[in-house]
């Protein structure tokens, strides 16, 4: 359960930061690679090609707070 806090955490606050900036790797690099045609169209008053690359950034980066997370706990537990 404490992962998934985790996961939330990292994956709001990348949001918000890709949202701010969102030429922060990889997402861009992401949305480059599918070749799909940038776009102005507001979704929730945030550009949808913004709001696309910041959802890419926010998961991978969650995934990766996730993992390190989970790896540290299992390292962190005495072993019978």
């Amino acid at each position: 359960m404490k992962g998934v806090l985790v996961f939330l955490t990292v994956f709001l606050t990348v949001l918000a930061a890709s949202i701010a900036y969102p030429a922060m790797p990889p997402g861009r690099q992401i949305y480059d690679a599918i070749n799909v045609p940038d776009t102005d169209y507001p979704v929730l008053g945030i550009p949808a090609t913004v709001l696309i690359i910041a959802v890419f950034n926010a998961v991978i980066y969650g995934i990766i707070a996730w993992l390190v997370f989970t790896v540290a706990e299992k390292a962190r537990k005495p072993k019978p």
